[in-house]
């Protein structure tokens, strides 16, 4: 109970300071069914593209992010306060994928970068299949999102959701790396769109 209601309320001061200093504007919440399970695929384009969504949302929206960043204590609390999970890069990771399932049982929406790096498409990174694969596992479909915005003191920041993508014409339990890279390419360009 307790933490529950210091989540409400730290969430409500940066609410407001995420306001004031970025002007934050969330469009596209049409798209996003109550209750429903989704796995969100953005574009990321700095460190605070989460935290930043996630106290602008009403909905429970955990997201994966690499291991290193919660060694910063405060960025470990916050994590830890806003259900984010670490993920240990290149590591078969069970834990990350066991908390990922739950997430998704639990009807929430479920943050990944398939980028796996800020700006990774313009560092040529090769793309992640994980969420195409999650997506596959457990027939949730994708939430595309596309992030807009300098991240400048007082600049517009837009995170503009679009239309669910429903993959499950391709659904199994061990898809094909062809079949994954297939789909990651695909809710890329819709990002990518989004993010115009």
């Amino acid at each position: 109970m307790f933490r529950k209601s210091l989540r409400a309320v730290i969430k409500s001061v940066l609410w407001v300071v995420s306001k004031l200093v970025y002007r934050v504007k969330i469009e596209g919440k049409e798209n996003i069914k109550e209750g429903e399970a989704y796995i969100l695929c953005g574009n990321h384009i700095h460190a605070i593209d989460a935290p930043v969504l996630i106290i602008n949302m009403k909905r429970k929206m955990p997201f994966l992010a690499k291991e290193e960043l919660f060694k910063l204590g405060i960025v470990r609390y916050l994590g830890n306060l806003f259900d984010m999970i670490p993920v240990k890069r290149g590591a078969g990771d069970t834990s990350s994928l066991k908390k990922s399932l739950k997430s998704i049982k639990n009807g929430e929406i479920l943050g990944i970068f398939p980028e796996g790096t800020r700006n990774g498409l313009a560092k040529n990174v090769e793309l992640k299949t994980g969420a195409a694969s999650l997506a596959l596992k457990t027939n949730t479909k994708i939430l595309p999102l596309g992030i807009k915005g300098s991240f400048k003191l007082f600049s517009k920041i837009v995170y503009r959701f679009g239309e669910p993508m429903d993959f499950s014409q391709y659904a199994s339990d061990k898809p094909g790396k062809d079949v994954l890279e297939k789909i990651t390419l695909e809710v890329m360009d819709r990002v990518l769109e989004l993010a115009k």
